[in-house]
């Protein structure tokens, strides 16, 4: 059973990251920002940003 809430943990902290940088970027752009990523970076700030949430969810 630790396994699976630790699943769920991580699947959700992944798909919260990605919706994070995309919001981020995406606010950024009506700000005037034109910023574009590449996938090496893209990866690095999805796997920091799910690190940040899954930290979040400790007690």
């Amino acid at each position: 059973m630790n396994y699976l809430s630790g699943l769920i943990n991580f699947v959700t902290s992944l798909v919260f990251s990605t919706i994070i940088i995309y919001a981020i970027n995406f606010i950024a752009g009506f700000a005037g920002a034109d910023y574009s990523f590449t996938n090496g970076e893209v990866f690095v700030m999805w796997i920091l940003m799910a690190i940040l949430i899954n930290n979040c969810f400790k007690k």
